[in-house]
């Protein structure tokens, strides 16, 4: 127990700041390594494709998941790992996987190249049915419109913070 004032309290008291700052350090370190993991993951799914490589940094942004994510919605669904997939999502990339539904949410949940790229299938479904980028952005968040025009604009927040106000130049 350390006391302040005491000279336990004034030996042991820099020993536990300079542990706490070693903690917070090495915790950083993991987090710069999971991000540079994540960026390739997100770079191979982009597949040179600049505006998509953009995409989907402004949906990790947004959603701001990890690996190991299960958050679960009020609605009683789980938003899974750093790109925070619904779980609602689990059955048709299941079927589209040909892989159980078992596996392909445990990969959502702890694989971020899998995760990536199911967020990238997410979003092009719903470019391909919308036929409207910013549509499909709203589509990626929910199916209902104000929500939707909500996360749009929250996305666009993160693009314009990371890549700047010309965020789909090059």
């Amino acid at each position: 127990m350390i006391v302040k004032g005491t000279a336990l309290g004034l030996i042991a008291g820099p020993f536990l700041s300079l542990a706490s700052v070693a903690t917070a350090q090495a915790g950083s370190a993991q987090v710069v390594l999971y991000e540079k993991e994540l960026g390739q993951c997100i770079r191979q799914a982009a597949a040179g494709r600049t505006w998509l490589e953009r995409t989907l940094w402004g949906l990790r942004d947004q959603e701001a998941g990890w690996i190991g994510a299960e958050v679960l919605n009020t609605n009683g669904s789980y938003d899974l790992g750093p790109l925070q997939i619904n779980s609602s999502w689990v059955p048709k990339l299941a079927a589209l996987t040909g892989r159980s539904a078992r596996d392909v949410r445990f990969w959502l949940i702890n694989d971020p190249c899998f995760n990536v790229q199911a967020a990238r299938w997410i979003f092009l479904s719903g470019l391909s049915v919308t036929g409207d980028y910013w549509k499909a952005i709203g589509v990626y968040h929910s199916p209902t419109g104000w929500r939707q025009r909500r996360y749009v604009t929250s996305v666009v927040d993160h693009l314009q913070r990371r890549f700047g106000a010309a965020m789909f130049d090059k």
